[in-house]
């Protein structure tokens, strides 16, 4: 009887908690339409991977900006989720270079589910690595100009969700008092029309260094990563940055994101220099490139052959330039910013580069050119006048 009492008291310690992830598991599926796999256990704080030794297979993924739907075409693509959005990527090794958020109303979707996919990964001893691109970093920030009316909404929504969880923790005994998210949050905003003031709130409540959305998702996105011999950074990567630190500077946007640091970004993200900024090595063609900056920063990081980037919208498709050692991934994929025709970056161990492309046109060409030193990587150099880019704000 004794132990039966001491096992029920037990039971019933544990009955807040339970009843919380409940709540948080409720509010989740009323968000983003996902019931997601159980999390690692914690750890405090998570690592974040800098530099990880070269995997089998390696696919990289460019800009998503708020839409759902092509994202999931470019994640089929690569062979990482069946008909069902279930990930069946194996051992994989994925890194989406940042710039999730804007542009698109399926932002928080777009959140909820790469972090499904992490989790039905790591079961499968897959990885996948997400970044921060200058949107994440605008975002956290309160710099919403490239926010649609589709994606403030998203975030009012998610917010009366995310209040209605609280209250219902704050009704049970032995559950500490959720802290209110909106405090210190304008209640107005100079220039924006009142029916989307809610939306505001709410984005910046969420957003904000150490808000709910920011310290769950965007905490654990890396800014700078090696893998294997190449480098990935949303914007690029210039001498200061490598002297800097790479895990350092990984290390100060994860605390400024927990909101150990203030209101504003570390420095080396900030400024047409910054990591998530630099377009030096993504904008024109070789002769626009700057070659010899590019190899003097690889030249910095031992074992690396090449940059893999972001931020510019490439509208030939991935490709690259200085003898492929600037590899740029953005195909302006979201319809909210250019609608390209999904591709993605496949780096193997043993047979180099590839574009694995939606472009019927282009589709029969993967694994026929070779116009670099790594098979395919040309797929569509020497087919136009040379790389073109649409030059997008921000």
């Amino acid at each position: 009887m004794e132990g039966e009492e001491d096992s029920s008291t037990s039971f019933c310690k544990d009955i807040p908690n339970l009843l919380s992830s409940f709540i948080d598991t409720f509010v989740d599926f009323s968000v983003s339409g996902l019931f997601l796999p159980p999390p690692p256990p914690p750890s405090s704080p998570p690592p974040l991977p800098t530099r990880l030794p070269s995997p089998p297979r390696l696919v990289a993924i460019g800009d998503l900006h708020g839409d759902l739907e092509k994202s999931k075409e470019a994640l089929r693509l690569a062979g990482l989720i069946d008909t069902a959005d279930r990930y069946i990527g194996g051992s994989a090794t994925v890194v989406q270079v940042g710039d999730v958020l804007d542009r698109g109303g399926d932002e928080l979707k777009i959140l909820y589910f790469l972090e499904k996919l992490k989790r039905e990964a790591a079961r499968s001893g897959g990885t996948i690595i997400t970044m921060n691109g200058n949107h994440e970093i605008m975002n956290v920030e309160g710099d919403f100009r490239f926010t649609t009316k589709t994606g403030v909404e998203e975030f009012r929504v998610w917010w009366e969700w995310f209040r209605t969880g609280n209250k219902m923790k704050s009704l049970c005994h032995g559950l500490e008092t959720p802290k209110d998210p909106m405090e210190g949050v304008p209640s107005s905003f100079r220039g924006v029309r009142k029916e989307f003031h809610d939306g505001f709130r709410a984005r910046v409540a969420a957003l904000r260094p150490n808000g709910p959305i920011a310290k769950r998702f965007l905490s654990h996105n890396v800014t700078v990563l090696v893998v294997g011999d190449s480098i990935f950074v949303h914007g690029g990567l210039l001498p200061q940055h490598t002297s800097y630190g790479l895990e350092k500077i990984n290390e100060e946007v994860r605390d400024w994101i927990n909101g150990s640091t203030g209101r504003f970004s570390p420095e080396h993200c900030r400024g047409i220099n910054g990591v998530v900024w630099v377009r030096k090595f993504s904008r024109g063609d070789d002769k626009d490139c700057d070659c010899s900056a590019l190899e003097h920063v690889l030249s910095t990081v031992p074992g690396v052959k090449r940059m893999v980037m972001g931020h510019t919208i490439q509208t030939v498709g991935i490709n690259g330039v200085c003898d492929d050692k600037a590899i740029r991934i953005d195909v302006g994929l979201s319809k909210g910013c250019g609608d390209g025709l999904p591709e993605v970056l496949e780096i193997n161990r043993n047979s180099g580069l590839r574009i694995l492309t939606a472009n019927p046109l282009d589709q029969s060409k993967g694994n026929a050119l070779d116009v670099g030193k790594e098979p395919g990587l040309g797929l569509l150099l020497g087919e136009h006048s040379g790389p073109r880019q649409v030059d997008v704000q921000a």
